[in-house]
């Protein structure tokens, strides 16, 4: 007879006993073989971390980029870019960037020490900017618009004939305008006017107010100038409505500081957008306002907004004309409800 816990005397009983521990040792040695499996996967995860972290740091340490916008290639491998505020480069292409992939008004990463354009950059628009009311085609009419005959004409010759019919200019030889300025009190249909003109010109209707523009922080107000005129190449055909631009156009006085010279680099960065873009890119600018003796000379010059249209107060037929369009809307509106007849 064999004691408890020893061992078995019989073959049979022995053999027994080693398989038996055989499959306890290999049962565990499989469950430590996952073990080991699981953790290198857990050291590879952590050592594709770790290289990730070492490439950003090493990334971090480099020095930065310069950020410029192309203004034209040159030929095969330079390009003219502009940095901002330092100044116009020419500067060469690195032999990964395609010279058909750089385009004029691209925003592009230049090397900080040789200038090399070694990088094309996604179009940055603020959020700030991208929350401007757009409308893509206004539903105003001219039909809208009661006893300003004279200003209609006066807009159509100036934003709807170069946009509808650009060969005529060309054909001429003359300028397209970039732009008009619309000038009267307050409530005299000027938005009207210009969101009619956007509708029967189907182009994107970009409103921003001159106060939205001015920023507390030095160069916000001139960084959201340029990503405005960004977002309206990328919708164009497009029409930018600047109401109450005395905000940001008032004349320039010497010696400003603080927040007027705020305003006063927004308004540089105003006019070097309209001196940047040609009249042919389908972008026109509209400028509203009720106090045009205040705006500063060189907005105003030729080239930049030089077309003006007066919105002078309603005389008692413009009153008349305007309330006989009124009545035309609400009996058409009535007319159109079921039940209703005139």
């Amino acid at each position: 007879m064999m004691e408890s816990g020893a061992r078995p005397a019989t073959n049979e009983g022995i053999q027994q006993y080693y398989h038996t521990k055989i499959d306890e040792l290999q049962l565990a040695v499989g469950e430590k073989t996952q073990n080991v499996r699981r953790l290198e996967a857990q050291r590879n995860e952590l050592n594709a971390k770790v290289r990730l972290l070492h490439e950003e740091l090493q990334l971090l340490q480099e020095q930065g980029s310069h950020v410029g916008e192309v203004i034209k290639p040159m030929d095969k491998k330079k390009v003219l870019v502009k940095v901002h505020p330092e100044g116009k480069y020419v500067v060469d292409l690195d032999k990964a960037i395609e010279m058909k992939d750089v385009q004029p008004n691209c925003r592009v990463a230049l090397k900080n020490d040789s200038y090399k354009l070694h990088k094309i950059l996604p179009n940055k628009v603020d959020p700030l900017v991208s929350l401007m009311m757009v409308e893509k085609v206004p539903d105003s009419t001219y039909d809208m618009i009661g006893g300003l005959d004279k200003q209609i004409k006066e807009i159509k010759e100036v934003i709807e004939l170069p946009v509808k019919h650009p060969e005529l200019f060309e054909s001429l030889g003359i300028a397209q305008p970039k732009g008009v300025l619309l000038y009267g009190p307050p409530g005299t249909g000027k938005t009207l006017l210009a969101r009619a003109v956007a509708h029967h010109t189907e182009c994107c209707f970009i409103r921003v107010s001159g106060s939205e523009l001015v920023q507390k922080y030095i160069g916000e107000g001139s960084r959201m100038v340029r990503e405005l005129f960004v977002m309206a190449r990328e919708h164009a055909p497009s029409i930018i409505f600047m109401d109450e631009i005395d905000s940001i156009g008032s004349s320039r006085l010497g010696g400003g500081s603080g927040g007027d010279s705020e305003v006063q680099r927004t308004m540089l960065e105003l006019l070097n957008q309209l001196d940047g873009f040609e009249s042919t890119q389908n972008i026109k600018v509209v400028m509203a306002t009720n106090r045009i003796d205040i705006l500063d000379s060189a907005l105003l010059r030729p080239g930049r907004i030089d077309r003006k249209i007066e919105f002078p107060p309603p005389s008692e037929d413009v009153s008349a004309q305007t309330v006989a369009v009124d009545e035309t809307k609400s009996i058409s509106n009535v007319s159109s409800r079921p039940g209703w007849t005139f």
